[in-house]
């Protein structure tokens, strides 16, 4: 059954943020946070707004600098920390205590930050393929690309050395690692294509914290590193992994090792985003997780 859902507006720091909510009123709170970062969240929201359907309030938003949320022009503002205290504000706004937090990729590196830093407030959290340890993830891209072959590898750094990934064989190369590793469905949905539209992007975060081009991590989140502090998160952790990911699933059972009690859920044949080319078994792992822990 096809979930009705809304529109609302939130605030940081006197910034306006869009937002988006399904069963406003239901009793189990399920905040969604998206990757990139700069990456809008209609691929995420609209992947997992159903749950409305089994009780809960879902609710995701554009985070700042992307998507229809305001895009100031300062990069002081694209750090892990204040987008912790983003994601705060939104909770305060909607007047949440407690609630269950869900995040993918960036979104799962601001899920195990938020989780670090106000951990009292998670039920439970679902930390959606990503690793604690961003070098890690580097490696992965590296493989990724390797799998092209030496002389497509060099290409890219190539083109990306000159500024010249406008070019085709570099722009099939990089559809051509998209297809594999982010989602394997032959045609993807219409939320994925929105959220990663030239218009939707954010340039500012995206470029600022992850770098200008995908499988490249060259901004300031490229040397992030928490795996010491996972034990810090005490709360019911389930983490995602998939085969055909960049972000490396050994890598993500090595964070999900780390956490006390985590739960890690694989999938066969799935990318990046399991909630859409693995959706039948990705749901059937993760709700009956957050059911659990309601």
């Amino acid at each position: 059954m096809t979930q009705a859902w809304d529109e609302t507006e939130f605030r940081t720091g006197g910034f306006r943020l869009q937002g988006y909510r399904s069963g406003a009123g239901n009793p189990h709170k399920l905040l969604l946070a998206h990757g990139g970062p700069g990456v809008p969240c209609s691929y995420l929201f609209h992947a997992h707004r159903h749950y409305a359907g089994h009780g809960f309030d879902v609710v995701s938003w554009d985070q700042l600098g992307c998507g229809k949320s305001d895009r100031p022009d300062d990069k002081s503002l694209w750090t892990v920390a204040r987008y912790v205290q983003e994601l705060d504000d939104v909770r305060q706004h909607l007047g949440w205590d407690r609630f269950q937090l869900l995040g993918n990729s960036w979104g799962g590196i601001l899920a195990m930050e938020y989780g670090i830093a106000h951990g009292h407030r998670l039920k439970a959290a679902v930390i959606g393929n990503i690793a604690a340890s961003m070098p890690p993830v580097v490696r992965g891209f590296e493989r990724c690309k390797a799998a092209l072959g030496e002389a497509t590898m060099r290409m890219m750094a190539q083109r990306e050395a000159e500024g010249g990934t406008e070019h085709p064989e570099y722009a099939a190369a990089r559809t051509l690692l998209l297809y594999r590793h982010m989602c394997r469905l032959d045609v993807w949905p219409q939320a994925l294509l929105d959220s990663l539209g030239p218009d939707a992007i954010g340039r500012g975060p995206w470029d600022t914290m992850f770098g200008p081009h995908f499988f490249n991590c060259s901004g300031n989140l490229r040397d992030w590193d928490r795996l010491a502090d996972m034990p810090k998160l005490t709360m019911p952790c389930l983490l995602t992994a998939s085969e055909w990911d960049y972000v490396l699933p050994e890598y993500v059972r090595l964070t999900a090792e780390h956490i006390p009690g985590a739960q890690l859920a694989f999938f066969r044949n799935a990318a990046h985003l399991p909630f859409w080319d693995a959706a039948e078994a990705y749901h059937a792992a993760v709700l009956p997780f957050l059911q659990a822990h309601v």
